[in-house]
């Protein structure tokens, strides 16, 4: 069992290789979808990663309690692709949600896991600093979840014009 966390920033590869990383890993493949068609270009993003996904992939779509599907769908020999975790936090910030209590049930899973889980962020501190209070707080909160995310994996890989470099493990 391994626990891999795959960061990067916008277009680096990171869904791409999170696919063939679990292609790799297992036959018995489960794709966690947190995204939520808000508008045309996001639902045109969705059917995208859909179709870069084939038959052999089974997906759930959890937009908030990913811990949940985590559990139920967690064996060994299993291989659980969750994409993405930044679509998640503001899935999370969106429904007014205690962010750091759901976060620390996400690592509690996580440390709990008998398959193998890949698990695809985006790295977002790297840029510009937020002019606004919110996309400052996201930040900072997208910062530490990533943070307690790479704490408790195995491997965490950055995603670099498509390649992966590798930071833990």
């Amino acid at each position: 069992m391994s626990k891999t966390f795959i960061l990067g920033g916008a277009r680096s590869g990171k869904s791409r290789y999170a696919l063939e990383l679990g292609e790799s890993c297992s036959e018995d493949r489960v794709f966690v979808a947190t995204a939520q068609g808000f508008d045309e270009g996001m639902r045109e993003r969705i059917a995208r990663h859909r179709s870069d996904r084939d038959v052999s992939w089974r997906t759930v779509e959890e937009m908030v309690e990913v811990w949940d599907v985590i559990g139920a769908e967690d064996r060994v020999g299993r291989v659980i692709v969750l994409d993405c975790l930044t679509l998640w936090l503001n899935n999370l910030m969106l429904d007014g949600r205690d962010v750091e209590a759901d976060l620390e049930r996400l690592v509690a899973c996580l440390e709990g896991v008998n398959g193998d889980v890949i698990l695809v962020s985006n790295e977002i501190g790297l840029g510009l600093v937020p002019d606004t209070e919110l996309g400052r707080e996201f930040r900072d909160l997208h910062g530490r979840m990533n943070q307690a995310v790479a704490a408790v994996c195995d491997r965490v890989l950055f995603m670099v014009a498509g390649l992966p470099v590798v930071v833990k493990g």
